[in-house]
């Protein structure tokens, strides 16, 4: 029995070992269904630009200032209305006999028989066009439009870059929460082999009870954060489906490990560049060239304004309702200059102009608040990837250290000079180095992520795919 203690306590060092070394190529080599959908960051960055509703309603958006700049521009063009009119005439005091029926001899009937006054029946075709010829406010309109169109295109490259943010912030999430879920799966398995070998121990006469009771209760305790990893898994993988639109209940597969990355050299860019860079920051100027316009248009409300007024009508009395096929179709045509001078409408326009100058000042502080803010947000990312970069070498001395230690330990324990809460305690050390260097690993990318959204930067797979 003696000759048996060593070599199950070896077993079940030797067995852990393997299944350290293992797991991962494991946890990669995992059958999945036939159709499951195997993506990379940039496929599923594309993925979103074509499918994802967050993309597609930025796109709207800039599809819906484009009608509003073509419903500004129409006040350019002249206006052209058509109408077509039948009037009943039951009873009026300029009604007169018709000239076919009327008295010929009575010259009231002779001067007004032909006149439209009092006639039973009337139709009347009236084509009506305007022109603005002069107005301070149409050339406003302009260039509020035109204004308004650049500050949504700026706006959709933000919403883009915001969009590309989340996806990688939520792949590298995904990413992160299946390596926990490894990790603690790695963990419970390690914990039951170990419990397999102490009760090996045990049957052979070379442990204790005591020793198993231990070992069960350290796997038990494993298995409820195998669980909160599962599910944490889970709930990032289905965030990660949503933003990339693809079917909550089909499986997918994510292609891009989380590895270190590699040491490059990192170029500082100037606040202030990436604030001259920024899209939110030229939206914003635009808003505050509208509001610059807003404040000309309540001025102009003190201007006059011009416009021509042309009106071409047909007009028929015929005795019967339906006889429209009659010569006797009469000619109104006409037109009209008409000059509109505003002159009081109770302190309006003056309340008005003070209610646009307000909010010109409004955007002018709101441009200087974001131009702090994304100065702000620009240095806040730089310096927390710099941190991740750094926690990432640290983390891995880390992790060298604790596997140097597990080994160590297995080899005292096999020799006998070290118990097994030992050989626990360096197992679940060495488990939880690892998952810290790869929290470490996930924390650069999503600060590079943040980095780029400072900047406002997106990929080519996001803005140019359609």
């Amino acid at each position: 029995m003696n000759a048996l203690h060593p070599l199950a306590r070896s077993l079940s060092l030797l067995g852990a070992a393997l299944l350290l070394a293992a797991a991962p190529t494991l946890h990669a080599q995992r059958v999945l269904p036939a159709d499951t959908i195997r993506l990379s960051l940039d496929e599923a960055l594309g993925r979103a630009a074509s499918l994802g509703e967050e993309v597609k309603l930025a796109r709207t958006a800039v599809d819906f200032a484009g009608t509003q700049v073509k419903s500004a521009r129409s006040a350019v063009f002249p206006t052209l209305d058509g109408s077509f009119n039948y009037t009943r005439t039951y009873a009026s005091p300029f009604q007169v006999k018709s000239s076919a029926t009327a008295d010929t001899a009575n010259p009231i009937a002779k001067l007004f028989g032909n006149l439209p006054f009092g006639r039973v029946n009337q139709y009347t075709a009236n084509l009506t066009a305007t022109q603005t010829l002069f107005s301070p406010r149409l050339g406003i309109a302009m260039r509020v439009a035109n204004q308004f169109a650049s500050a949504t295109q700026f706006n959709l490259k933000e919403q883009m870059a915001e969009a590309e943010f989340q996806i990688r912030s939520a792949y590298v999430g995904a990413l992160l929460a299946h390596e926990l879920e490894a990790s603690a799966r790695e963990a419970v398995a390690q914990a039951q082999r170990f419990l397999e070998s102490e009760k090996l121990r045990l049957s052979a006469g070379a442990g204790s009870e005591l020793d198993v009771l231990r070992a069960e209760v350290a796997a038990e305790n494993l298995r409820p954060q195998l669980v909160d990893a599962q599910n944490a898994a889970s709930t990032s993988l289905l965030n990660l489906k949503r933003l990339i639109n693809v079917p909550l209940s089909a499986p997918l597969a994510l292609t891009t490990p989380l590895v270190a990355p590699a040491a490059a050299s990192v170029t500082i860019i100037e606040p202030s560049t990436v604030v001259a860079d920024r899209s939110a920051v030229h939206a914003e100027e635009q808003q505050v060239r509208i509001a610059g316009e807003v404040v000309k248009g309540a001025y102009s409300a003190y201007l006059p304004s011009v416009d021509l007024r042309m009106s071409l009508g047909r007009l028929l009395y015929p005795q019967e309702v339906f006889a429209l096929k009659g010569t006797g179709w009469l000619t109104d045509w006409n037109a009209a200059v008409t000059l509109k001078l505003p002159l009081f409408n109770g302190f309006k326009r003056g309340a008005e102009l003070s209610q646009a100058k307000i909010g010109l000042q409004q955007e002018q502080f709101r441009l200087s608040q974001l131009r702090e803010a994304v100065q702000l947000q620009y240095q806040q990312a730089f310096g927390e990837r710099e941190r991740a970069a750094a926690s990432i070498t640290a983390r891995q001395r880390t992790v060298d250290q604790a596997q140097r230690v597990y080994d160590l330990t297995g080899l005292r324990y096999d020799q006998g000079m070290a118990s097994q809460l030992e050989v626990t305690d360096a197992r679940l050390s060495l488990l939880m180095a690892r998952a810290n260097r790869a929290q470490a690993i996930a924390q650069y990318y999503i600060a590079d992520a943040s980095v780029q959204r400072a900047r406002g930067a997106s990929s080519s797979a996001l803005s140019q795919a359609r």
